[in-house]
């Protein structure tokens, strides 16, 4: 049978079939970010129960009630109470050099688009990727890319990523560090999950709120617990990204379909020839099937244990003998 040549379209198919796969398949990557984003969820719980401790402690029940039965009688000049979800907590139980006492405080938001550095106008760049890593599974069954920040990290803000991150954050309701106006519901019930009541009119920015030292470690770990979701899903999609890139430069190396269907056979996925017609219309030796399989194969599971290094160097050492 005549070999079929290579396009453009084929190679397009080719791309998107095998991409699938690797954004599919369980590898240490992604597991390492659904057990990161598991974990958050423990964490946020646990963390939230200790928030609502300090601040009841600090704004009792029975005073936030007194006061909105003073709202009911007297309107507006007793309008105190509000609910909240983002907290500036501080503690005393340092002391510096001279040993004074030294107050350690920090933002704690608890928002799906919180910060995740402790300052209340943080980077919101590092918001949006833990609120599209989040809801990821969400965001990709709605048409959206909520790999685009780690895809473009490292680059400057450009038309094409400003596209997708304004999709995301419109399907999860979200627009900027306010609500879209075509709010979908999911930013706010997630949000409304972890708000509490606070007396006083101000920011949270002049309202510290006193835990103890423990508490606020605590707190801590679970910031470091939302920050570890966003680098692990980075960490998978730099492994995704870095297989794709090596992918294209292949099948943009090869003549015929045969190849790239050996190729993906290679990489266990089972493509006919017959399945990629239906519907249409001299590489470098590194970049035969074998070769570059194996060279993809080699961009995931990137974690090896001390044996495994210790067998991959006498392999090297054993082929460089012969």
């Amino acid at each position: 049978m005549k070999k079929i040549r290579m396009n453009t379209e084929y190679r397009n198919k080719f791309f998107n079939k095998i991409k699938d796969v690797f954004e599919k398949e369980e590898t240490q990557e992604q597991q390492a970010f659904l057990k990161a984003r598991e974990d958050f969820n423990v964490d946020q719980k646990f963390t939230f129960s200790i928030a609502k401790e300090i601040v009841e402690r600090a704004y009792p029940k029975d005073d936030v009630a007194t006061l909105r039965t003073f709202k009911k009688k007297y309107g507006d000049p007793c309008d105190v109470v509000a609910k909240d979800g983002c907290f500036y907590f501080a503690h005393n139980e340092d002391t510096n050099e001279d040993g004074e006492e030294e107050e350690t405080k920090s933002h704690f938001d608890f928002g799906l688009y919180g910060n995740l550095n402790g300052r209340e106008h943080g980077r919101e760049e590092d918001s949006e990727h833990f609120a599209h890593a989040y809801y990821r599974e969400e965001l990709k069954a709605k048409g959206c890319n909520p790999d685009i920040i780690p895809q473009q990290s490292g680059n400057d803000s450009n038309p094409y990523k400003t596209k997708h991150i304004d999709m995301c954050n419109k399907e999860l309701g979200q627009s900027g560090r306010t609500r879209s106006e075509n709010n979908s519901g999911i930013t706010d019930n997630y949000n409304n999950q972890f708000m509490l009541d606070v007396i006083g009119t101000s920011y949270c920015r002049s309202r510290a709120i006193a835990c103890t030292k423990d508490e606020y470690i605590q707190l801590e770990k679970w910031r470091m617990s939302k920050a570890h979701v966003v680098s692990t899903h980075q960490s998978w999609v730099n492994s995704i990204t870095k297989q794709c890139d090596q992918l294209k430069i292949g099948l943009k190396a090869y003549t015929y379909i045969s190849e790239g269907i050996e190729l993906a056979k290679e990489l266990g996925i089972e493509l006919e020839e017959a399945e990629l017609i239906k519907t249409n219309s001299t590489g470098l030796t590194i970049y035969n099937p074998t070769n570059l399989a194996n060279l993809i194969k080699g961009m995931k599971n990137t974690e090896q244990t001390r044996e495994q290094k210790i067998q991959a160097r006498m392999k090297y050492e054993k082929q460089a003998i012969n």
